[in-house]
């Protein structure tokens, strides 16, 4: 396995170069986030001594329980699964980036628990691109109007945006998504006078696609790790 996960970050560095080159753009602008949910500590340190020190994780639960297991390491953290408010003091013990923002009430309870902790936090914006009834994130058209609000939190580095676009083969329906966080970032850009450089967008199956449409971040998990596991297997109750 050791082998694979290394062969296969360089398969996704290859393919983020070439679709960034499509783009007229350099692979350096873009980040590969490797994200190791339901996959196991010895898993996370195999990419790490690949080069790789950020690692996405969906569930606060799971990513702190490797956080306390890796902590003696340089590894960093960022959680970039929906978040509840009462799980925000844990996000502000650990995590390094938070990229599922979409409520104020997080916000605030994750300012206050940041400030209580002596920490900072990079967060991204969470947008409901697709529209569908089951995402998380903010419709579009609200999103300038939340961000406006967001100053109030020192605690909290906001830098950008996420998504999750439609998942389906279908190319053109993916690529609306990756379209409507372009001109989202646009509108935020023109009112802000800047700044909202980080878009994450692209996972496995449409990081290209993504890339080609200015992501900064993809989050691949699969394409690095191979399929997923329980992650009950290496520790009870991580799930």
């Amino acid at each position: 396995m050791t082998s694979q996960i290394a062969a296969n970050l360089a398969a996704v560095e290859s393919r983020i170069a070439a679709a960034a080159a499509r783009a007229g753009r350099a692979a350096d602008d873009v980040r590969l986030l490797p994200v190791s949910k339901t996959k196991s500590p010895a898993d996370v340190l195999v990419a790490r001594a690949a080069g790789y020190r950020r690692f996405g994780e969906n569930k606060v639960q799971e990513a702190q329980a490797k956080w306390q297991e890796l902590r003696d390491t340089d590894i960093e953290w960022a959680v970039i699964g929906h978040l509840q408010s009462n799980k925000a003091r844990q996000v502000a013990q650990f995590a390094t980036e938070f990229q599922a923002l979409a409520s104020l009430k997080v916000a605030r309870e994750l300012d206050k628990r940041l400030l209580a902790e002596g920490r900072r936090l990079q967060v991204l914006v969470q947008v409901n691109s697709s529209g569908e009834d089951q995402k998380f994130g903010l419709p579009p058209a609200e999103v300038l109007a939340f961000t406006r609000e967001l100053g109030a939190f020192s605690a909290l580095d906001v830098r950008g945006l996420m998504t999750l676009a439609v998942f389906s083969s279908d190319h053109g329906r993916v690529r609306a998504c990756f379209e409507v966080m372009q001109q989202v970032q646009r509108e935020l850009r023109d009112a802000h006078g800047g700044g909202w450089d980080e878009l994450s967008m692209g996972m496995s199956g449409d990081f290209e696609l993504a890339i080609e449409h200015g992501a900064t971040c993809v989050r691949v998990g699969q394409a690095v790790f191979g399929a997923r596991l329980d992650p009950n297997d290496y520790w009870p109750g991580a799930g």
